[in-house]
């Protein structure tokens, strides 16, 4: 299994996927962007002259998002156990790219730069460089749609603990609605 899961993420004997290269994140600039990933969305969408490389960013980013559910399930972020570890890079090496490439727009440039100058301060002061994992240095592309591994949620115990209490929740709820007996109509 162990090297199933290697081949699948090594990514070195085959080419790149097309689309938009995305360099990758080291496990401490994942968190900061993380926490910045707020303020660069908002800088995006107060942007009106674009171009085909901010939506294809923009819209990649949203999609590896929503792929790694909304950033919602535990330890996606600093745990590299968790199934949903390697998308939150993914996302998140997109949101950096974005914020990258709004720098070069006239529109965008100045509050990316600052924006920029910000993360990469508080980058410096956590040694957020220094912090690595297994997908640190892997490089993603627009082409391609990272998915969590989703067999790897029954044995990432917190990931397998949402997903069964949402299960719970939503039968509850469809008790709840559906459950109770009509009243006949005779």
């Amino acid at each position: 299994m162990a090297a199933t899961s290697a081949q699948a993420h090594s990514g070195s004997s085959a080419p790149p996927p097309p689309g938009i290269q995305i360099p990758g994140l080291t496990h401490g600039q994942m968190a900061v962007i993380a926490r910045h990933r707020g303020e660069i969305l908002d800088l995006a969408h107060r942007q009106t002259a674009t171009d085909p490389t901010f939506r294809r960013l923009y819209n990649h980013g949203n999609l590896q998002f929503t792929y790694c559910l909304w950033g919602l399930m535990p330890g996606s972020l600093g745990d590299e156990e968790s199934p949903f570890n390697e998308c939150s890079h993914a996302y998140l090496a997109a949101a950096k790219a974005l914020l990258t490439h709004m720098a070069t727009m006239p529109s965008a440039e100045r509050g990316a730069k600052a924006l920029i100058s910000d993360i990469d301060a508080e980058m410096v002061r956590s040694g957020a460089s220094w912090i690595l994992c297994q997908y640190s240095r892997e490089a993603f592309s627009t082409g391609a749609v990272v998915e969590p591994r989703w067999r790897d949620i029954f044995f990432h115990l917190p990931s397998l603990a949402v997903i069964l209490g949402t299960v719970a929740a939503l039968g509850a709820a469809t008790m709840s609605i559906f459950g109770t007996p009509l009243a006949r109509v005779r």
